[in-house]
Protein backbone atom coordinates (compact mmCIF):
# COMPACT_ATOMS: atom_id res chain seq x y z
CA UNK A 1 0.00 0.00 0.00
CA UNK A 2 2.20 2.65 -0.94
CA UNK A 3 2.55 5.24 -3.96
CA UNK A 4 4.09 4.45 -7.32
CA UNK A 5 5.85 6.79 -9.70
CA UNK A 6 6.14 7.17 -13.62
CA UNK A 7 6.72 9.74 -16.21
CA UNK A 8 6.05 10.09 -19.99
CA UNK A 9 6.80 12.22 -22.87
CA UNK A 10 4.27 10.86 -25.31
CA UNK A 11 1.31 9.57 -21.82
CA UNK A 12 1.88 5.87 -24.32
CA UNK A 13 5.64 4.37 -23.36
CA UNK A 14 6.34 5.41 -19.25
CA UNK A 15 9.55 5.02 -17.48
CA UNK A 16 8.73 3.44 -13.89
CA UNK A 17 11.00 4.97 -10.91
CA UNK A 18 10.25 2.91 -8.17
CA UNK A 19 8.35 3.99 -4.39
CA UNK A 20 7.79 7.53 -4.07
CA UNK A 21 5.84 7.12 -0.79
CA UNK A 22 6.35 3.94 0.98
CA UNK A 23 3.88 2.16 3.37
CA UNK A 24 4.71 3.61 6.90
CA UNK A 25 4.82 2.50 10.63
CA UNK A 26 3.69 4.57 13.48
CA UNK A 27 4.50 2.98 16.71
CA UNK A 28 2.76 -0.66 16.28
CA UNK A 29 0.55 0.94 13.61
CA UNK A 30 0.77 0.01 10.27
CA UNK A 31 0.13 3.22 7.67
CA UNK A 32 -1.00 2.71 4.21
CA UNK A 33 -0.58 4.84 1.59
CA UNK A 34 -4.35 5.13 -0.14
CA UNK A 35 -5.52 7.05 -2.68
CA UNK A 36 -5.00 10.98 -3.87
CA UNK A 37 -3.84 13.82 -5.87
CA UNK A 38 -0.56 16.21 -6.45
CA UNK A 39 -0.39 19.38 -6.83
CA UNK A 40 2.59 22.26 -8.17
CA UNK A 41 2.53 24.55 -5.56
CA UNK A 42 4.17 27.46 -7.77
CA UNK A 43 3.57 30.13 -5.52
CA UNK A 44 5.43 27.96 -2.09
CA UNK A 45 1.90 28.53 -0.34
CA UNK A 46 3.06 25.77 1.83
CA UNK A 47 6.62 27.03 2.55
CA UNK A 48 7.91 23.42 1.84
CA UNK A 49 9.69 24.88 -1.40
CA UNK A 50 13.54 24.98 -1.82
CA UNK A 51 13.48 26.70 -5.17
CA UNK A 52 11.41 29.31 -6.86
CA UNK A 53 10.02 26.98 -9.33
CA UNK A 54 8.09 25.86 -6.66
CA UNK A 55 7.44 22.16 -5.58
CA UNK A 56 5.37 19.02 -5.58
CA UNK A 57 2.74 18.09 -2.67
CA UNK A 58 1.12 15.07 -2.66
CA UNK A 59 -2.13 15.03 -0.65
CA UNK A 60 -3.26 11.22 0.27
CA UNK A 61 -5.03 9.60 2.72
CA UNK A 62 -3.90 7.43 5.44
CA UNK A 63 -4.89 4.45 6.18
CA UNK A 64 -4.66 2.84 9.69
CA UNK A 65 -6.26 -0.70 10.04
CA UNK A 66 -4.50 -1.46 13.57
CA UNK A 67 -6.65 1.63 14.90
CA UNK A 68 -9.11 1.20 12.15
CA UNK A 69 -9.40 5.08 11.01
CA UNK A 70 -8.42 6.97 7.76
CA UNK A 71 -7.30 10.66 7.77
CA UNK A 72 -5.62 13.17 5.22
CA UNK A 73 -2.18 13.69 4.79
CA UNK A 74 0.39 15.47 2.44
CA UNK A 75 3.88 15.00 1.87
CA UNK A 76 6.50 17.19 -0.36
CA UNK A 77 8.85 17.17 -2.69
CA UNK A 78 11.69 19.09 -3.80
CA UNK A 79 13.25 17.01 -6.61
CA UNK A 80 10.70 16.60 -8.87
CA UNK A 81 8.60 13.97 -7.51
CA UNK A 82 11.56 11.75 -7.25
CA UNK A 83 11.58 11.87 -3.38
CA UNK A 84 8.74 12.86 -0.51
CA UNK A 85 8.76 13.88 2.78
CA UNK A 86 5.72 13.84 5.04
CA UNK A 87 4.95 16.75 6.90
CA UNK A 88 5.80 16.67 10.21
CA UNK A 89 2.16 18.09 11.59
CA UNK A 90 -0.23 15.38 9.78
CA UNK A 91 -2.83 14.60 9.62
CA UNK A 92 -3.66 17.64 7.96
CA UNK A 93 -7.66 16.63 7.60
CA UNK A 94 -8.89 14.05 10.95
CA UNK A 95 -12.86 13.36 11.40
CA UNK A 96 -12.01 9.96 13.16
CA UNK A 97 -13.90 8.03 10.52
CA UNK A 98 -13.25 4.70 9.35
CA UNK A 99 -14.21 5.55 5.89
CA UNK A 100 -13.25 8.75 4.60
CA UNK A 101 -10.81 9.03 1.48
CA UNK A 102 -9.40 9.87 -1.50
CA UNK A 103 -8.66 13.94 -2.09
CA UNK A 104 -8.58 15.54 -5.14
CA UNK A 105 -7.11 18.84 -4.57
CA UNK A 106 -6.80 21.67 -7.42
CA UNK A 107 -5.40 25.57 -7.32
CA UNK A 108 -8.88 27.52 -7.88
CA UNK A 109 -8.07 30.89 -9.72
CA UNK A 110 -11.39 32.17 -7.79
CA UNK A 111 -10.77 31.62 -4.58
CA UNK A 112 -7.58 31.85 -4.94
CA UNK A 113 -7.23 28.94 -2.48
CA UNK A 114 -6.68 25.05 -2.62
CA UNK A 115 -9.69 23.65 -2.94
CA UNK A 116 -10.14 19.70 -2.19
CA UNK A 117 -12.87 17.18 -2.80
CA UNK A 118 -13.13 13.94 -0.52
CA UNK A 119 -15.27 11.02 0.26
CA UNK A 120 -17.31 9.88 2.72
CA UNK A 121 -18.04 6.66 1.25
CA UNK A 122 -20.16 4.55 3.36
CA UNK A 123 -22.69 8.00 3.21
CA UNK A 124 -22.59 8.30 -0.52
CA UNK A 125 -21.13 11.90 -0.14
CA UNK A 126 -18.21 13.78 -0.77
CA UNK A 127 -16.70 17.12 1.10
CA UNK A 128 -15.49 20.15 -0.19
CA UNK A 129 -12.54 21.88 1.71
CA UNK A 130 -10.63 25.10 1.02
CA UNK A 131 -6.66 26.17 1.99
CA UNK A 132 -4.35 28.73 1.25
CA UNK A 133 -1.61 26.82 2.45
CA UNK A 134 -2.50 22.84 1.92
CA UNK A 135 -1.74 22.41 5.79
CA UNK A 136 -4.74 23.96 6.74
CA UNK A 137 -8.32 23.23 5.84
CA UNK A 138 -11.53 24.71 6.21
CA UNK A 139 -15.06 22.67 5.63
CA UNK A 140 -17.20 24.20 3.14
CA UNK A 141 -20.24 22.27 2.02
CA UNK A 142 -21.03 18.67 1.25
CA UNK A 143 -22.78 16.99 -1.79
CA UNK A 144 -24.56 13.71 -1.53
CA UNK A 145 -27.61 11.10 -1.64
CA UNK A 146 -27.34 11.61 -5.66
CA UNK A 147 -26.64 9.15 -8.75
CA UNK A 148 -26.11 5.72 -7.83
CA UNK A 149 -26.89 4.70 -4.07
CA UNK A 150 -26.70 1.42 -1.64
CA UNK A 151 -22.57 1.02 -2.39
CA UNK A 152 -19.96 3.25 -1.99
CA UNK A 153 -18.16 6.04 -3.29
CA UNK A 154 -14.76 6.43 -3.93
CA UNK A 155 -12.08 8.65 -5.76
CA UNK A 156 -13.97 11.76 -6.38
CA UNK A 157 -12.50 14.74 -8.86
CA UNK A 158 -14.02 18.23 -9.52
CA UNK A 159 -13.33 20.00 -12.57
CA UNK A 160 -14.14 23.06 -14.70
CA UNK A 161 -14.70 22.26 -18.07
CA UNK A 162 -15.31 24.12 -21.60
CA UNK A 163 -18.80 23.01 -22.91
CA UNK A 164 -17.59 22.25 -26.72
CA UNK A 165 -18.49 24.81 -29.35
CA UNK A 166 -19.59 27.42 -26.98
CA UNK A 167 -16.86 30.13 -26.24
CA UNK A 168 -16.25 30.82 -22.82
CA UNK A 169 -19.32 28.62 -21.71
CA UNK A 170 -17.86 26.60 -18.90
CA UNK A 171 -19.44 23.83 -16.75
CA UNK A 172 -18.18 22.48 -13.24
CA UNK A 173 -17.98 18.33 -13.05
CA UNK A 174 -18.18 16.23 -9.99
CA UNK A 175 -17.14 12.55 -10.45
CA UNK A 176 -16.77 9.74 -8.21
CA UNK A 177 -16.55 5.78 -8.57
CA UNK A 178 -19.35 3.74 -7.16
CA UNK A 179 -18.72 0.01 -5.71
CA UNK A 180 -21.96 -1.59 -5.00
CA UNK A 181 -22.56 -4.70 -2.69
CA UNK A 182 -21.51 -7.22 -5.75
CA UNK A 183 -18.59 -5.34 -6.36
CA UNK A 184 -19.90 -3.99 -9.52
CA UNK A 185 -17.47 -0.70 -10.56
CA UNK A 186 -19.34 2.31 -11.86
CA UNK A 187 -17.75 5.89 -12.95
CA UNK A 188 -20.81 8.60 -12.57
CA UNK A 189 -20.99 12.12 -12.80
CA UNK A 190 -23.15 15.44 -12.14
CA UNK A 191 -22.78 18.59 -13.97
CA UNK A 192 -23.57 21.77 -12.33
CA UNK A 193 -22.27 24.59 -10.96
CA UNK A 194 -20.03 25.99 -7.46
CA UNK A 195 -19.96 29.23 -6.19
CA UNK A 196 -16.86 29.29 -4.32
CA UNK A 197 -18.48 26.67 -1.09
CA UNK A 198 -21.72 24.97 -2.86
CA UNK A 199 -22.03 22.51 -5.64
CA UNK A 200 -25.77 22.37 -7.34
CA UNK A 201 -26.53 19.36 -9.63
CA UNK A 202 -28.10 20.91 -12.89
CA UNK A 203 -29.94 17.83 -12.88
CA UNK A 204 -32.28 15.74 -10.86
CA UNK A 205 -30.75 14.16 -7.94
CA UNK A 206 -31.81 10.45 -8.75
CA UNK A 207 -30.37 11.31 -12.85
CA UNK A 208 -27.47 8.78 -13.17
CA UNK A 209 -25.11 9.67 -15.97
CA UNK A 210 -22.12 7.38 -16.46
CA UNK A 211 -18.71 8.43 -17.51
CA UNK A 212 -18.38 4.68 -19.13
CA UNK A 213 -20.70 1.76 -19.83
CA UNK A 214 -18.71 -0.89 -19.64
CA UNK A 215 -17.42 -2.79 -16.49
CA UNK A 216 -13.52 -2.25 -16.16
CA UNK A 217 -12.96 1.65 -15.55
CA UNK A 218 -12.46 3.15 -11.95
CA UNK A 219 -10.70 5.63 -9.72
CA UNK A 220 -10.28 7.46 -12.83
CA UNK A 221 -8.30 11.53 -11.70
CA UNK A 222 -7.19 14.08 -14.04
CA UNK A 223 -3.55 15.71 -14.39
CA UNK A 224 -3.21 19.04 -12.86
CA UNK A 225 -1.49 21.72 -14.14
CA UNK A 226 -1.94 20.92 -17.62
CA UNK A 227 -1.58 23.49 -20.75
CA UNK A 228 -4.30 26.09 -20.90
CA UNK A 229 -7.03 24.26 -22.17
CA UNK A 230 -6.30 20.74 -22.14
CA UNK A 231 -7.95 18.58 -19.49
CA UNK A 232 -6.82 14.58 -19.54
CA UNK A 233 -7.76 11.71 -17.06
CA UNK A 234 -6.46 8.48 -16.84
CA UNK A 235 -8.68 5.87 -15.08
CA UNK A 236 -7.96 2.21 -13.39
CA UNK A 237 -8.89 -0.77 -15.34
CA UNK A 238 -9.78 -2.71 -12.41
CA UNK A 239 -10.03 -6.79 -14.30
CA UNK A 240 -13.19 -8.08 -12.57
CA UNK A 241 -12.86 -11.35 -10.75
CA UNK A 242 -10.57 -12.61 -13.31
CA UNK A 243 -7.12 -13.58 -12.06
CA UNK A 244 -4.28 -12.30 -14.79
CA UNK A 245 -0.57 -12.86 -14.28
CA UNK A 246 1.99 -11.12 -13.61
CA UNK A 247 -0.12 -8.41 -13.20
CA UNK A 248 -3.64 -7.43 -11.78
CA UNK A 249 -5.55 -4.55 -13.67
CA UNK A 250 -3.92 -1.63 -15.40
CA UNK A 251 -4.56 1.89 -16.50
CA UNK A 252 -6.89 2.89 -19.01
CA UNK A 253 -5.67 4.89 -21.83
CA UNK A 254 -5.10 8.35 -21.11
CA UNK A 255 -8.10 10.51 -21.97
CA UNK A 256 -9.19 14.19 -23.23
CA UNK A 257 -12.19 15.25 -21.50
CA UNK A 258 -14.72 18.09 -22.16
CA UNK A 259 -18.79 19.03 -22.16
CA UNK A 260 -21.43 18.81 -25.15
CA UNK A 261 -24.24 20.26 -25.24
CA UNK A 262 -27.12 17.48 -26.40
CA UNK A 263 -30.73 16.79 -26.80
CA UNK A 264 -30.76 15.74 -23.49
CA UNK A 265 -28.62 17.95 -21.78
CA UNK A 266 -24.98 18.63 -21.40
CA UNK A 267 -22.58 15.57 -21.45
CA UNK A 268 -19.39 14.74 -20.61
CA UNK A 269 -17.32 13.74 -23.72
CA UNK A 270 -13.91 12.21 -24.30
CA UNK A 271 -11.38 10.48 -26.91
CA UNK A 272 -7.74 9.20 -26.27
CA UNK A 273 -5.42 11.95 -25.26
CA UNK A 274 -4.70 14.16 -28.87
CA UNK A 275 -0.46 13.65 -27.66
CA UNK A 276 -1.28 10.07 -28.26
CA UNK A 277 -3.38 10.37 -30.93
CA UNK A 278 -0.86 12.44 -32.87
CA UNK A 279 2.01 9.58 -32.35
CA UNK A 280 -0.03 7.20 -33.83
CA UNK A 281 2.01 7.24 -37.03
CA UNK A 282 5.40 6.79 -35.03
CA UNK A 283 3.75 4.19 -32.84
CA UNK A 284 2.21 1.84 -34.91
CA UNK A 285 3.94 -1.07 -37.42
CA UNK A 286 1.52 -0.72 -40.24
CA UNK A 287 -2.08 1.62 -40.79
CA UNK A 288 -4.15 0.49 -43.21
CA UNK A 289 -6.94 2.22 -44.94
CA UNK A 290 -10.97 1.09 -46.41
CA UNK A 291 -13.24 3.25 -47.90
CA UNK A 292 -16.64 2.16 -48.98
CA UNK A 293 -16.57 -1.36 -48.77
CA UNK A 294 -20.04 -2.63 -48.63
CA UNK A 295 -21.02 -5.99 -45.88
CA UNK A 296 -23.12 -8.21 -45.82
CA UNK A 297 -24.09 -11.55 -43.55
CA UNK A 298 -21.98 -12.30 -41.13
CA UNK A 299 -18.38 -13.51 -41.00
CA UNK A 300 -17.04 -10.35 -43.77
CA UNK A 301 -13.57 -11.02 -44.05
CA UNK A 302 -11.01 -8.15 -44.97
CA UNK A 303 -7.44 -9.03 -46.12
CA UNK A 304 -6.24 -6.11 -45.21
CA UNK A 305 -7.03 -7.36 -42.06
CA UNK A 306 -4.37 -9.99 -42.32
CA UNK A 307 -1.81 -7.30 -41.38
CA UNK A 308 -2.95 -6.60 -37.94
CA UNK A 309 -1.39 -9.27 -35.68
CA UNK A 310 -2.21 -10.26 -32.27
CA UNK A 311 -5.14 -8.41 -30.90
CA UNK A 312 -2.98 -5.17 -30.41
CA UNK A 313 -4.51 -2.74 -32.84
CA UNK A 314 -6.19 0.56 -32.94
CA UNK A 315 -9.41 1.06 -34.83
CA UNK A 316 -11.01 3.97 -36.49
CA UNK A 317 -14.39 3.31 -38.63
CA UNK A 318 -17.51 4.95 -40.36
CA UNK A 319 -20.16 2.57 -40.54
CA UNK A 320 -23.57 2.75 -42.14
CA UNK A 321 -26.28 0.43 -41.30
CA UNK A 322 -29.35 -0.87 -43.08
CA UNK A 323 -32.98 0.27 -41.28
CA UNK A 324 -33.54 -2.60 -39.33
CA UNK A 325 -30.19 -4.28 -39.31
CA UNK A 326 -27.14 -4.75 -36.71
CA UNK A 327 -24.15 -3.95 -38.15
CA UNK A 328 -20.13 -4.13 -36.48
CA UNK A 329 -17.16 -5.97 -35.75
CA UNK A 330 -16.09 -9.53 -34.33
CA UNK A 331 -12.33 -9.36 -32.98
CA UNK A 332 -10.56 -11.47 -30.74
CA UNK A 333 -12.06 -14.66 -33.23
CA UNK A 334 -10.90 -18.10 -32.74
CA UNK A 335 -11.84 -21.27 -34.93
CA UNK A 336 -11.49 -25.09 -34.29
CA UNK A 337 -10.01 -27.69 -36.51
CA UNK A 338 -13.48 -28.03 -38.83
CA UNK A 339 -13.68 -24.18 -39.37
CA UNK A 340 -16.09 -23.22 -36.65
CA UNK A 341 -15.88 -19.88 -34.63
CA UNK A 342 -15.37 -21.00 -31.16
CA UNK A 343 -13.72 -17.63 -29.93
CA UNK A 344 -15.26 -13.81 -30.57
CA UNK A 345 -16.31 -10.52 -29.10
CA UNK A 346 -18.85 -8.95 -30.71
CA UNK A 347 -18.89 -4.95 -31.25
CA UNK A 348 -21.84 -3.83 -32.70
CA UNK A 349 -24.67 -1.07 -33.61
CA UNK A 350 -28.40 -2.01 -33.72
CA UNK A 351 -30.19 0.41 -35.92
CA UNK A 352 -33.75 -0.39 -35.14
CA UNK A 353 -33.06 -0.26 -31.52
CA UNK A 354 -30.18 2.59 -31.61
CA UNK A 355 -28.30 0.63 -29.23
CA UNK A 356 -24.99 -0.08 -29.06
CA UNK A 357 -23.65 -2.87 -27.25
CA UNK A 358 -20.46 -5.66 -26.36
CA UNK A 359 -21.37 -8.79 -26.38
CA UNK A 360 -18.36 -11.44 -24.32
CA UNK A 361 -20.61 -14.25 -24.53
CA UNK A 362 -17.66 -15.85 -25.73
CA UNK A 363 -14.51 -13.77 -25.65
CA UNK A 364 -12.91 -16.61 -23.58
CA UNK A 365 -11.81 -15.92 -19.73
CA UNK A 366 -13.97 -16.19 -16.36
CA UNK A 367 -16.29 -12.97 -17.64
CA UNK A 368 -19.32 -11.86 -14.94
CA UNK A 369 -21.78 -13.25 -16.39
CA UNK A 370 -24.16 -10.24 -15.08
CA UNK A 371 -21.60 -8.18 -17.61
CA UNK A 372 -21.35 -10.51 -20.72
CA UNK A 373 -23.35 -7.84 -22.66
CA UNK A 374 -22.93 -4.52 -21.97
CA UNK A 375 -25.01 -1.57 -24.04
CA UNK A 376 -26.10 1.80 -24.36
CA UNK A 377 -28.91 3.42 -26.36
CA UNK A 378 -27.37 6.21 -28.85
CA UNK A 379 -28.94 8.80 -30.81
CA UNK A 380 -30.91 8.50 -34.13
CA UNK A 381 -28.53 9.12 -37.06
CA UNK A 382 -30.21 7.63 -40.11
CA UNK A 383 -27.83 4.69 -39.43
CA UNK A 384 -24.65 6.11 -39.26
CA UNK A 385 -22.52 4.98 -36.35
CA UNK A 386 -18.59 5.85 -35.45
CA UNK A 387 -16.50 3.99 -33.43
CA UNK A 388 -12.70 3.67 -31.97
CA UNK A 389 -11.39 0.39 -30.96
CA UNK A 390 -8.84 0.30 -28.83
CA UNK A 391 -7.63 -3.23 -28.46
CA UNK A 392 -4.53 -5.03 -26.55
CA UNK A 393 -4.15 -8.56 -25.72
CA UNK A 394 -7.20 -8.07 -23.05
CA UNK A 395 -7.96 -4.74 -22.39
CA UNK A 396 -10.50 -3.41 -24.43
CA UNK A 397 -11.59 0.19 -25.05
CA UNK A 398 -14.50 1.50 -27.28
CA UNK A 399 -15.50 5.15 -28.04
CA UNK A 400 -18.66 5.89 -29.59
CA UNK A 401 -19.86 8.57 -32.04
CA UNK A 402 -16.41 10.97 -30.97
CA UNK A 403 -16.32 9.97 -27.45
CA UNK A 404 -19.97 10.12 -26.63
CA UNK A 405 -20.16 6.89 -24.77
CA UNK A 406 -17.13 4.87 -23.87
CA UNK A 407 -17.02 1.16 -23.12
CA UNK A 408 -14.05 0.19 -21.02
CA UNK A 409 -13.39 -3.73 -20.60
CA UNK A 410 -11.90 -6.94 -20.45
CA UNK A 411 -11.49 -10.02 -22.76
CA UNK A 412 -9.24 -13.18 -22.93
CA UNK A 413 -9.27 -14.80 -26.16
CA UNK A 414 -6.40 -17.26 -26.45
CA UNK A 415 -3.19 -16.32 -28.08
CA UNK A 416 -4.28 -17.54 -31.43
CA UNK A 417 -7.34 -16.34 -31.60
CA UNK A 418 -6.88 -13.26 -33.18
CA UNK A 419 -9.31 -13.12 -36.32
CA UNK A 420 -11.21 -9.98 -37.04
CA UNK A 421 -14.44 -9.63 -39.40
CA UNK A 422 -17.49 -7.35 -40.03
CA UNK A 423 -20.89 -8.84 -40.27
CA UNK A 424 -23.79 -7.18 -41.50
CA UNK A 425 -27.81 -8.63 -40.64
CA UNK A 426 -30.98 -7.45 -42.42
CA UNK A 427 -29.85 -5.98 -45.70
CA UNK A 428 -26.22 -4.41 -46.62
CA UNK A 429 -23.71 -2.42 -44.40
CA UNK A 430 -21.47 0.22 -45.83
CA UNK A 431 -17.76 0.44 -44.27
CA UNK A 432 -18.07 4.69 -45.25
CA UNK A 433 -14.43 5.26 -43.84
CA UNK A 434 -11.82 3.27 -41.66
CA UNK A 435 -8.44 3.29 -40.80
CA UNK A 436 -6.64 0.28 -38.69
CA UNK A 437 -2.88 0.93 -37.32
CA UNK A 438 -1.19 -2.44 -36.11
CA UNK A 439 0.19 -1.86 -32.72
CA UNK A 440 1.80 -5.08 -31.85
CA UNK A 441 5.45 -3.38 -31.61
Amino acid sequence: MSWGHATSTDLVNWKHHGIAIPEGINGDDTIWRFSGSAVLDKNNTSGFCKNDSGCIVAIYTADQPHIKKESQYIAYSNDGGMSFTNYAGNPVIDLQKKDFRDPNVQWDSDLKRWLMVVALPIENKVQFYSSPDLKKWDFLSEYGNAGLRNGIWECPFFIKLPVEGKKGKTKWVLVNSFNDAQGNKSEEYYVGEFDGKTFTNDNPSGKVLLADYGDALYAAIPWNNLPAGQHTYIGWMVPEGQETYPWRGQMSIPRDIMLKETKEGIRLIQHPAKVIKENLGSLSKEMIGIKNLMVEGDGHEVAAFKKLHGNSYWIEAELKAPANGICGFKIGEGKDEKGKITYETIIGYDHAQHKVYIDRSHSGGKINPKKMIQSVQVAENGGKIKFEILFDKSSLEVFVNDGEQVFTTYVYPPKDADGISLFSTNGKSEIKNLKAWDMSN
